[in-house]
């Protein structure tokens, strides 16, 4: 019979292994949670608190994209009562240091039981001995504080019948028979743009929770919460229901998003500066030529035609940006071109080429939504000389002169029709169509006359100073 080893005096059974330590103390995590509702991504979240950029993305996917309860900013800090990760050091340090327990305990002001049986319950046993290291002794100490308790709809089966139908049953026809819908295989992950989704009932976590009070009024235990339903379908380990019915709620994620990330989502080249409120207020009342609004138009199969419209004179420039080859016949590669045609750098060389054709004096700024086919606009800024600035999200008005001109242009280029047929000869023609309408708001002069008008007074002002 094989001796006694001095683990076996540990005050803990044996049990199998729980895996190893984790990479971080609960209070590096608690700061993860915390850069993450400060709106960071996982991975910068992860290097701000010192551990690898993969771990981010684990913790975050792991807990469904949401602090758990005991990790986020409103939660109380642990009791002094428990020892902390820093405390865990010391006693490490001193212990290494040939320290006794009572004079670890008069160290760190705690009584020598609490660092006795700290010693035993929280040391290393893998190898035999009674090994003490701060970090497996944190490991530990948090695993056996866990408390966890069994979700609701894990051991209530009507209730989770109900929640299940009712956020992922048939669609029905009037008569009665199920109707399938498309055959959406789950990915893990986000529908992408313009791809079929599953169709079901898709209550809204909330309807069922409300629900559930009108049809069940009598019966406490048909009660649940919208959050407890969210974090069923979300966090890994509370059991219940699947992560793929997470197709069946309205923006259909497979993962929740922090309040401040969606907040401050954006493009990564807009920066503050180039935002609409720097604009000079010369644009706004459009007595200044040279400010100019642009945007594109889409048609089928991604085609696109880029527009240019001048906020004084309602002059437009259509811009040619035909398929790349390969569009349509091999498959993207990531990260590479914008086979469709209308990638930045395609939009930088169509508007430096269209735009540099006219005198400097008209070439004082652009507004752009925050597309991301204007990623090179810092480039298009030198070689064109042309000032870009952004909208604030989701606010077309902010670009009225180039919305409008973009319905007048429907009437050529309908929606839903390809616009790659067209050559740059045909959207020459129908610019000049659109430049020789008269304008109420010019008085009823046409775009091309306002344009010549203000071409002859700069040419007039460049001989005057020669």
């Amino acid at each position: 019979m094989a001796g006694r080893r001095r683990s076996d005096g540990a005050l803990r059974g044996k049990l199998r292994s729980p895996g190893r330590p984790g990479v971080a103390s609960r209070e590096d995590r608690r700061r993860f949670w915390a850069f993450i509702a400060e709106g960071l991504s996982s991975e910068d979240a992860a290097m701000k608190v010192g551990v690898s950029q993969p771990v981010g993305p684990r913790w975050f996917r792991a807990a469904g994209g949401m602090a758990p309860s005991h990790l986020s900013r409103s939660s109380k800090a642990p009791s002094g009562r428990y020892l902390t990760f820093a405390e865990r050091e010391e006693i490490a340090l001193l212990r290494a240091q040939g320290a006794g327990v009572q004079e670890v305990a008069r160290r760190l002001g705690r009584a020598a039981s609490t660092i006795s049986r700290e010693l035993r319950r929280n040391a290393a046993t893998r190898g035999g001995n009674l090994d003490y290291r701060a970090t497996t002794a944190q490991w530990h100490a948090e695993r056996a504080a866990r408390r966890p308790k069994p979700a609701k709809l894990a051991w209530n089966p009507v209730l989770r019948s109900y929640v299940q139908d009712r956020l992922a049953g048939h669609v029905t026809r009037p008569g009665g028979g199920a109707v399938a819908g498309p055959a959406v295989p789950w990915k893990g992950r986000r529908h992408g743009p313009r791809q079929h989704r599953r169709w079901a009932r898709a209550w809204s976590p909330q309807q069922i929770a409300a629900r559930l009070r009108l049809d069940y009024p009598d019966d406490e235990s048909m009660r649940i919460s919208h959050e407890a339903i969210y974090q069923a379908l979300y966090v890994q380990g509370r059991g219940a229901l699947k992560r793929e019915l997470t197709q069946c709620l309205r923006t259909g994620r497979a993962l929740r998003v922090p309040r401040a990330r969606a907040q401050s989502r954006g493009k990564s080249f807009v920066t503050p500066e180039v935002l609409i409120s720097e604009r000079p207020a010369e644009a706004e009342d459009r007595a200044v030529p040279g400010h100019w609004e642009g945007d594109l138009i889409l048609g089928l199969n991604r085609s696109a035609i880029g527009t240019l419209v001048e906020r004084t004179t309602r002059f437009t420039l259509l811009l040619h940006l035909p398929p790349m080859e390969g569009h349509g016949t091999r498959p993207r590669t990531k990260n590479g071109p914008a086979l469709a045609g209308h990638g930045a750098d395609a939009v930088r060389d169509a508007i430096t080429t269209a735009i540099t054709l006219l005198p400097e004096q008209l070439r004082r700024s652009l507004t752009w939504d925050q597309g991301a086919e204007m990623a090179q606009h810092a480039r298009l800024r030198i070689d064109a000389g042309l000032k870009v600035y952004f909208c604030d999200p989701h606010s077309p008005w902010q670009r009225g002169t180039n919305e409008n001109t973009n319905g007048l242009l429907r009437q050529y280029f309908p929606k839903g029709t390809d616009l790659s047929v067209y050559d740059r000869e045909e959207l020459a023609a129908v610019a000049a169509a659109l430049n020789g309408r008269p304008r109420k708001t010019l008085g009823w002069q046409t775009p091309a006359e306002a344009l010549d008008a203000v071409l002859r007074s700069v040419q007039g002002a460049v001989a005057t100073t020669a």
